[in-house]
């Protein structure tokens, strides 16, 4: 059994003594400040009524009431209002390191999801253009989102739905017309809404070159097909400078010629949800929450933005996948309501909350403390691929993810190109290497370093204290971060078991150290490697050996 399970049993068989009756559900966790202890509790307190006592003679009975020995608890002390805070001994707490050795490349995983079906649909962008950081910044939470469900059991299908069709395609349609007419004319005339970027004239050059017959673009359904998949391909490449990958790529244009527009609406005017009014079918979503009905379908007969979303949901369900998490930005919000809505006037099962959605604020860039607007390529935003080529992938992808979605966040440039300890993610990755250098310079093989039969008791510092703690902390904290759908908690928990890897690696000395104490140290640096490699593989970010 883990320390904090002995403990918890402890506080049971304690509290039963006490008088308290069953059910007896004692949280045991990691206090927020690690000077605290390593395990807290807040029992006292909630025992407090039933036993009509004070929390804090509750505390103290607890103390002296329990048994812990078996989980190396050195003392227990009372905080607060009640709070009972454990401190482990250093060689006790370590001996879980052999488990995380053990484990290896798998340690950190559960088996939560027990193999479900989980639909993770984000970027998701008009294929009019190259992505932007916004959609930078879902690639990298949709990516790591799927990563941690991955890690907790599930079966994640990763999907990208292409909205390919609408006014926004056939605003990209004339703009590359336009280029074309100014290549053959030297007269640009851009339609109201038109794409400006420099993107389009490499689509109308492209498009001149494979079709000769029609230097105007009078073929406009072709333009449109060809302007689509050369942009396809555009942000397809972004993605792969990002590192991330997609198993379904969904066309809305398919909903509409595969007819599964027609049957949802269909369904929901079975259903009963609709009204008929000043030539147009409306749906009555304030049933479900909104604050007025939807238009459906226009008087003049074409659908609004909403009902092939809906459309596209059901399909999701069908599909089997009775999970699904949707990453968009925060200008979605309505979208929210209207879809589930939708998807719960059609009455075929479908729960409140389908789908999940992680809706996450701005991005703005900054460099040389001004802010960053304008792309050559793009036009009038910056790119994915311009901060990828500027500061590199891992840097990307940290910065992306450090803060939580839906807070604004800053891009700094210039942080993100510093090699320092300023800079969160080569700060962590140094960690990696300091650890992988240890092996390199002992001529070790890292693997071969298992941690069975060691004395733990011979770390005693207090800095092996503390990165013990966080290293057999890392289960719970990968648990906790998909729970939330919250990959920046495992991006700071990273950025702090480097800190305290750093400053166990500047305290002590460990090819130099005596036997014994020199096995369980390297066991430590191993497990260290292990925690910020496995941790750094879920936010889809390298670890270096060397820096």
């Amino acid at each position: 059994m883990t320390p904090d399970a002995i403990i918890r049993d402890a506080l049971i068989a304690a509290a039963r003594s006490l008088g308290a009756t069953d059910p007896i559900e004692p949280v045991v966790e990691r206090p927020r400040d690690p000077s605290f202890g390593d395990w807290t509790t807040n029992l006292a307190m909630t025992l407090a009524r039933s036993l009509r006592r004070k929390p804090q003679d509750i505390a103290a009975q607890l103390i002296a009431a329990m048994d812990v020995g078996a989980a190396g608890v050195r003392d227990a002390t009372i905080a607060g209002a009640g709070f009972i805070n454990f401190r482990l001994d250093t060689g006790a707490a370590a001996s879980g390191l052999a488990g995380v050795l053990a484990a290896a490349g798998s340690y950190g995983r559960h088996e939560t999801g027990g193999g479900q079906p989980f639909n993770v649909e984000f970027v998701s962008a008009n294929p009019t253009g190259p992505l932007h950081v916004g959609h930078g910044r879902q690639a990298a939470l949709g990516d790591a989102i799927a990563n941690l469900l991955e890690w907790t059991g599930w079966a994640v299908t990763r999907e990208f739905y292409y909205n390919d069709a609408g006014v926004q395609i056939q605003n990209l349609a004339l703009s590359v017309r336009a280029r074309l007419v100014e290549r053959a004319t030297g007269i640009l005339e851009l339609p109201e809404g038109g794409y400006h970027g420099e993107y389009i004239r490499d689509i109308a050059a492209a498009y001149a070159a494979k079709h000769p017959d029609d230097p105007m673009g009078g073929d406009l359904e072709r333009v449109r097909g060809f302007a689509v998949q050369a942009l396809r391909e555009e942000q397809d490449h972004d993605l792969r400078a990002l590192g991330v990958r997609f198993d379904v790529y969904y066309l809305e244009s398919s909903l509409y010629s595969d007819g599964k527009v027609d049957e949802t609406v269909g369904l929901l005017q079975h259903a009963g949800h609709t009204f008929e009014e000043g030539g147009a079918t409306w749906l009555r979503t304030t049933h479900y929450g909104d604050d007025k009905d939807r238009v459906m379908r226009k008087s003049d007969g074409t659908y609004t933005y909403f009902v092939p979303d809906v459309a596209y949901h059901v399909t999701k369900w069908q599909r089997g996948f009775r999970h699904a998490i949707n990453v968009q930005g925060a200008d979605h919000h309505s979208t929210v309501v209207r879809v589930r809505a939708g998807l719960q006037a059609l009455d075929v099962g479908i729960p409140e909350g389908y789908p999940e959605y992680q809706l996450h604020q701005m991005v703005t860039v900054m460099r040389g403390g001004e802010e960053v607007k304008i792309s050559k390529r793009a036009g009038s935003y910056v790119t994915v691929r311009d901060l990828v080529d500027e500061v590199g992938r891992d840097a990307v992808r940290y910065f992306l993810l450090m803060r939580k979605a839906d807070t604004p966040l800053t891009f700094d440039v210039d942080l993100a190109r510093t090699q320092s300890e300023e800079n969160p993610v080569y700060y962590i990755q140094m960690a990696h290497a300091r650890m992988s250098g240890i092996f390199r310079v002992g001529g070790i093989d890292a693997s071969t370093v298992t941690g069975v039969g060691i004395d733990y008791g011979t770390l005693t510092e207090e800095s092996e204290r503390t990165l013990v703690a966080a290293l057999l902390d890392f289960p719970r904290l990968v648990a906790s971060a998909t729970e939330a759908r919250e990959p920046q908690r495992l991006a700071a928990s990273l950025h702090e078991t480097a800190r305290l890897a750093h400053n166990w690696y500047h305290r002590v000395r460990v090819l130099e150290a005596p036997d014994g104490v020199r096995e369980a140290r390297l066991a430590l640096a191993r497990a260290t490697q292990v925690v910020l490699q496995n941790g750094l593989s879920i936010l889809g970010i390298t670890a270096p050996e060397r820096m």
